[in-house]
């Protein structure tokens, strides 16, 4: 690998961690975000599936369908991890603040690390453990003054997301020849289905929801889909250290937009959060640093 591509590469994921930032200011537009969740999920999963088939036609042509031939469990599991993931992020998001749910995905490294070992028998690092532990740590301070009804809820629910993403990772590490972009289109697809089933099994209820809620789930899901196709480009070229390392852009930069006045929501972190959540981005630096001379897979 040339310089070049590396550094093309290192741009790439880091655009995809920092277009994924700006889901958070999108939830937070949400007219009455509690009451259209399943609405603001159908929209977005079908804008997500959508905008994948549409590159998938772009890059591959006549030929796109032959990534759909190539799904298997593994491609069916990770559509519905994936799912999870989806679906939690914005549960999660709508029920605390906005720093809780980013921090509570910058764990999703550390799951992954468990479940690897248990499920693949992928061996951890002195380092790992210890940056887990300063993660655990992290997590704790950052819910230590929250109401279980209120921002600890959000947060459980986050860790639920992060966790859907660390079992979509693990099903990639199971079957290294899964067609990543038809595993997110299904993601996208099952988060429609779900959505729809859950909403009565009828399109009427979707006409209910305010318009301004409809043209930012759409956003959302281009934001979403258009930082997964950068995020598998870069990853040919990037070990899985450096990507979890760069992907924490979503995390930060999602805090800082829906604090800083410019995009009028002036949501500021709680003394606990910003504790917890500087923790765990400490845990999450040293872990890629200590994983940065491994020899890791990258994505095919």
């Amino acid at each position: 690998m040339n310089s070049n591509s590396y550094f093309n590469a290192f741009i790439l994921v880091f655009l995809a961690g920092l277009i994924w930032s700006f889901g958070a200011v999108t939830v937070r537009y949400m007219d009455d975000a509690h009451t259209y969740v399943f609405h603001y999920l159908f929209y977005r999963g079908i804008a997500i599936a959508i905008i994948l088939l549409i590159y998938l036609i772009l890059k591959e042509g006549s030929s796109f369908y032959k990534n759909f031939l190539k799904i298997g469990v593994s491609s069916v599991l990770g559509g519905i991890f994936l799912a999870t993931a989806f679906t939690g992020f914005i549960f999660s998001i709508t029920m605390t603040a906005a720093a809780v749910t980013l921090f509570m995905l910058a764990a999703m490294p550390f799951i992954a690390a468990i479940v690897g070992y248990l499920i693949l028998g992928e061996i951890l690092s002195r380092s790992t453990l210890i940056a887990m532990i300063i993660a655990f740590i992290g997590v704790c301070v950052m819910i230590y003054n929250d109401s279980i009804s209120g921002s600890a809820l959000g947060a459980i629910i986050g860790f639920i997301s992060a966790t859907g993403f660390a079992l979509y990772s693990v099903t990639i590490r199971w079957k290294p020849e899964t067609p990543k972009f038809t595993t997110v289109f299904l993601a996208g697809l099952f988060c429609a289905i779900f959505s729809y089933c859950v909403l009565g099994l009828s399109f009427k209820p979707f006409t209910d929801m305010p318009a301004i809620n409809s043209y930012l789930s759409l956003l959302h899901g281009l934001i979403v889909a258009s930082g997964l196709i950068l995020y598998t480009l870069g990853a040919k070229y990037l070990p899985s250290a450096e990507l979890t390392f760069l992907s924490l852009m979503e995390c930060v930069g999602g805090v800082i937009w829906v604090s800083i006045p410019i995009f009028g929501i002036n949501e500021v972190p709680s003394f606990t959060v910003i504790l917890g959540g500087g923790i765990i981005v400490l845990a999450v630096i040293y872990y890629g640093y200590g994983a940065r001379k491994k020899s890791e897979p990258v994505l095919p």
